[in-house]
């Protein structure tokens, strides 16, 4: 008589540096709030002489002006501004650190599963 037995081995490949994507993750999330912030700061006209104001707008100020003009700036009131290049370099953000974090990881998610079978013959005494 044989007997049939399965033998089933799953691999996940999901066990990359987790500390590492935790501090990408963190450190773009950031980054793309404080874009945030500027373009709702721009967008409602806040008063640029305000304290934390004037801290966003320093911080992202030289890296926004890099996508200045793509766009004309649209004013809706005396100080507000729609600042289409504020959410350009949102999109270049979110797709620069998903471009980094598959370079670190780039088979995160996947799985491997190898199953063999093999006969076994009983010798009936």
């Amino acid at each position: 008589m044989e007997q049939m037995n399965k033998q089933t081995q799953t691999r996940s490949t999901d066990q990359g540096n987790q500390t590492t994507r935790r501090i990408i993750i963190s450190v773009f999330g950031l980054v793309e709030a404080i874009l945030a912030f500027r373009f709702i700061f721009k967008l409602f006209g806040a008063n640029a002489d305000n304290g934390f104001v004037k801290i966003i707008y320093g911080a992202t100020g030289s890296l926004v002006g890099i996508f200045k003009g793509i766009f004309s700036q649209t004013e809706i009131d005396t100080k507000a501004v729609f600042e289409p290049e504020t959410i350009i370099f949102m999109i270049v953000i979110a797709l620069i650190a998903w471009v980094v974090l598959k370079l670190i990881n780039p088979h995160a998610g996947e799985s491997s599963i190898k199953t063999e079978y093999s006969k076994q013959e009983e010798d009936n005494k």
